[in-house]
């Protein structure tokens, strides 16, 4: 079981990909097209051409997991688009879920990724210590 945390670095491969290629495939598709390491622990996302398909490719150190989505009706109505003519995007574990579920990240209402810790909270010079009698 793959579980999809915070802290992958998650890439989705822009333009469709051939699905009829297994993991050996993938991995040439990761090295030569997206210039990516297959075994660097990162998920790579690919789409077939007619959007009724997703394959995640995902090395976990001691080999590769390949898993596949097909829906049984429509369509993967949003893919993420390039950024600055890349030929991957990067998503964050919230937003791959959300495409996992027929689902457009981009209008997806989350929190912020990161915030400050101890907004609005008093700091160390602020509080007094009241022993209890």
């Amino acid at each position: 079981m793959i579980q999809l945390t915070p802290h992958l670095r998650i890439l989705a491969a822009v333009e469709p990909t051939d699905f009829r290629r297994g993991i050996d495939g993938l991995c040439r598709v990761c090295r030569q097209e997206l210039e990516a390491d297959p075994m660097s622990g990162a998920v790579f996302v690919f789409r077939n051409r007619r959007a009724r398909a997703l394959k995640i490719l995902v090395y976990d150190g001691q080999g590769f997991w390949l898993c596949q989505k097909r829906l049984s009706a429509g369509r993967f109505r949003f893919w993420p688009a390039s950024e600055r003519g890349g030929r991957t995007r990067r998503l964050e574990a919230h937003e791959l879920q959300v495409l996992l579920a027929c689902g457009d990240p981009s209008a997806a209402k989350v929190a912020p990724p990161w915030r400050r810790v101890g907004e609005g909270f008093p700091g160390p010079a602020r509080l007094t210590f009241r022993p209890f009698l």
